[in-house]
């Protein structure tokens, strides 16, 4: 997950006021009840300390989302009486939650937002296709094309004429498949795809399938249904968890691989809470894996003003010269030393029967930039 929309959370010292909203139920009593759930939270912060116009903010930008359509959620993140993010989420939270602590609360953004895979569904037939965008937040047109129009059918005869008739029907169906093909790599460079749904008779999604770019060849997924169908949202989702779970095995693959000392007993990961902070330090994390549910998430560091001064004990950062320490979630104080050196994280969340031992100790790993 690209995690550079988090900087803002970084630009300034915290304490920082995190909130989780549940947006996902729609009823005739949903203005009311989000404006219990507003004041409910600006109550929960309040009794963890945080101060009155941060809880004033927070209270009313969730009571701004009395009739907001959204279908999952929203994450919110305020200090010093005003909100400095507050992203969509692509799933919903399992609960309300609100958390006052000296960094924020981002972790739950892992699985909220992150490997949010963007499809582009295109309807194929002989004359062209219609694409379609989708994401856990959208769903709008992204364009057409339309081929040649004259002659698309073959017909049953086999004399001579006939057979002259249906070269032409094939030399039109090429000439459209590749101008759909053209169409869609085009759609799936302005889009940034993660994957290309196609839809359509198997000959015809074979065909265009063929045409692609090769980059493009392994973001296909071959839609179950034929021609003039309408993918359910369930079908489209299916595609795009299983295009998560795939990408969150092959992160972790890499990570078992780099586990594994080199000829000169040097690994390219690291797992285990001092390993990290280490490598924090030095700037070397080159990808931060999370198991969310990992026994160590919970762990306190320490922590000082900028991203890279962080120890497993107070004296530490003192040796470094940090004056000003504060107590921290190890897996917050990671977070911000990733976004600060443009590293990205991923979550393990959706990787499936993996064994306890293939888990980076404590629920937290990473690859490293060097050993």
């Amino acid at each position: 997950m690209d995690l550079a929309f988090l900087h803002p959370l970084y630009e300034h010292p915290g304490p920082w006021a995190s909130v989780y909203v549940d947006l996902s139920r729609h009823a005739e009593d949903t203005p009311h009840q989000r404006q219990l759930t507003a004041e409910a939270m600006s109550r929960e912060l309040a009794g963890q300390g945080a101060d009155e116009a941060t809880c004033r903010a927070v209270r009313d930008a969730i009571a701004e989302l009395k009739h907001s359509p959204e279908p999952h959620g929203r994450a919110l993140f305020a200090r010093a009486g005003k909100v400095a993010l507050d992203p969509p989420l692509a799933r919903a939270p399992q609960r309300d939650r609100a958390v006052w602590a000296p960094l924020p609360r981002a972790t739950p953004l892992l699985d909220l937002t992150g490997e949010d895979a963007v499809a582009v569904v295109a309807y194929i037939d002989r004359r062209g296709a219609d694409f379609e965008l989708r994401s856990a937040l959208a769903r709008e047109k992204a364009g057409s094309v339309t081929g040649r129009q004259w002659p698309v059918h073959r017909t049953g005869s086999a004399d001579w004429s006939e057979r002259h008739f249906q070269l032409r029907v094939e030399n039109t169906w090429e000439h459209n498949a590749a101008e759909i093909a053209d169409a869609l790599a085009v759609c799936q460079e302005e889009t940034r795809a993660d994957l290309l749904i196609l839809v359509g008779d198997d000959r015809e999604r074979q065909t265009v399938h063929e045409r692609l770019p090769k980059r493009l060849h392994e973001r296909v997924v071959a839609a179950r249904h034929g021609a003039g169908s309408r993918l359910l949202d369930g079908d489209v989702e299916e595609a795009r968890a299983t295009h998560v779970r795939r990408h969150a095995e092959a992160e972790l693959e890499r990570f078992l691989a780099a586990r594994a000392p080199d000829e000169e007993g040097r690994a390219r990961a690291a797992e285990g809470v001092p390993a990290l902070i280490e490598a924090a330090r030095e700037h070397r994390i080159d990808e931060l894996v999370v198991r969310p549910d990992g026994s160590d998430i919970h762990r306190e560091v320490w922590i000082g003003e900028d991203a890279d001064q962080l120890a497993v004990r107070r004296t530490d950062l003192k040796i470094l010269g940090e004056q000003n320490s504060w107590s921290a979630r190890v897996d917050d104080a990671l977070l911000r030393s990733v976004v600060a050196t443009n590293a990205p994280a991923i979550s393990l969340t959706p990787v499936e029967a993996a064994r306890e031992q293939d888990i980076p100790a404590g629920g937290l790993g990473a690859l490293l930039r060097w050993p």
